[in-house]
């Protein structure tokens, strides 16, 4: 019998709904390795102030490019990564302003007509998000900003404080609490049901465009109703155990370094404990002086050095800290064990920024590093810099990677061109 495509969806109304993995979708000799296979993982990246250009992206292109000396810092992970140039959103401009589009590539964030739209991380939930206790986790080192969006364009709170994230990840609720959770959950899909009951006494009212639109508010209350049965489920099962301590907050806002490294070690026991497979994290930067060594100077005003030598030596200072940062949290993948390989082989990292200057506060020419997650990496790939390659290109590559059925992700004209996968999903 002839296997079933394994990106089959129900589609009626206007609404796709992914199937889950059947056996009809995988040949027999096939679906032993198949039920083996791990999650892939998504964790996208944005460093507020950007990064030097000159230090990041390599002169030459392909895969014998020479290090430059912020690729120096995660060298032992460059048959890990893709550095990519010459890449922005479309039409997303606006400074600090173009933070919101940073992964919806909403255009004109400044505009009095801006509208923001679903971001990368929750239209992947919304198909995958069922399979962890945790649909995503949107996380930052500021209270003020985060960069999950959800199908309305609403901004989804950030947590911000390991602590609460330690605590909502692997400590267990007294009784009383969950038994208080349990019956919240109850109470919306009672909620759920009256409304849906409601709706449908209209359908003999209505017209063929209203009962169109009831058919896709359906829909969305059915899987709304999945989903708060699915919370229900994991509200009963005991959250992972874990060797880490509980997390010490760092309160002090200047030590932005400390900070991120807190919060990647929280990202990186989330995913090692498989308790969320998406995550977001806005890296933010701050108007104080870093306590790092030879730092005397406010980091934001370092970004815009306005090429003053004394500046750009501090800022490098600060922006090579970041990248051992990033290169800390990369090593704790690599050395995860997962089911044929390592985390780093299941998880998409996409680091990078809202600014490609952070001195003219310019949105072109993001810095963009790929690493892990399936791909084959070990290049430079570059496009133009005066006319940019539109980044969602990358993004519905990832979203393909994860095994979603997308073709096309906001001002996406395709695919990421020369990016290959290196285990195809579906293949």
């Amino acid at each position: 019998m002839k296997s079933l495509d394994r990106r089959t969806m129900l589609k009626g109304a206007g609404i796709a709904i992914g199937l889950p993995l059947l056996d009809a979708m995988v040949p027999a000799r096939g679906r032993a390795a198949v039920a083996a296979e791990p999650g892939r993982r998504l964790v996208a990246i944005d460093l507020s102030f950007g990064l030097l250009a000159d230090n990041l992206f390599p002169k030459t292109v392909g895969p014998n490019y020479e290090l430059t000396p912020y690729l120096e810092v995660i060298k032992d992970f460059r048959k890990d990564f893709t550095i990519i140039s010459g890449v922005s959103h479309p039409d997303v401009d606006g400074g600090h302003h173009a933070a919101k589009s940073f992964l919806t590539a909403a255009p004109k964030p400044t505009s009095s007509s801006y509208k923001n739209t679903i971001s990368l991380d929750q239209l992947a939930a919304e198909q995958i998000g069922q399979q962890t206790r945790f649909s995503y986790l949107a996380l930052s080192t500021s209270s003020n900003r985060g960069l999950s969006y959800s199908r309305n364009g609403v901004e989804i709170p950030p947590e911000h404080k390991p602590s609460n994230l330690f605590a909502r990840l692997f400590l267990d609720g007294k009784p009383d609490e969950k038994k208080r959770q349990l019956q919240r959950l109850k109470d919306r899909q009672s909620i759920l049901d009256a409304v849906r009951n409601r709706a449908r006494s209209l359908e003999r009212h209505v017209g063929p465009d209203d009962r169109r639109r009831l058919d896709q508010y359906f829909t969305a209350v059915r899987e709304a109703e999945l989903r708060f049965a699915k919370a229900q489920e994991w509200e009963h099962r005991p959250k992972p155990k874990v060797d880490a301590k509980p997390p010490q907050d760092i309160n002090e806002s200047a030590d932005v370094i400390g900070r991120a490294r807190l919060m990647y070690d929280m990202i990186h026991l989330a995913l090692q404990t498989d308790s969320s497979r998406l995550i977001t994290f806005y890296n933010a930067g701050v108007n104080a002086v870093p306590p790092i060594a030879d730092v005397s100077q406010d980091y934001h005003m370092l970004s815009h050095h306005g090429r003053d030598a004394e500046r750009l030596r501090q800022l490098e200072i600060v922006e090579r800290e970041q990248m051992k940062a990033l290169g800390e949290f990369l090593s704790k993948l690599r050395e995860s064990p997962e089911q044929g390989g390592t985390l780093l082989d299941q998880t998409m990292v996409f680091f990078s920024s809202d600014l490609g200057n952070g001195n003219s506060h310019d949105n072109s020419n993001l810095p963009v590093i790929l690493a892990g997650g399936g791909f084959r990496h070990g290049q430079h790939l570059a496009f133009d810099r005066k006319n940019n390659y539109p980044l969602p290109n990358l993004f519905l590559s990832m979203l393909q990677q994860l095994g979603l059925n997308a073709e096309r992700f906001a001002s996406s004209t395709g695919t990421m061109a020369g990016l290959e996968f290196s285990n195809n999903l579906g293949s």
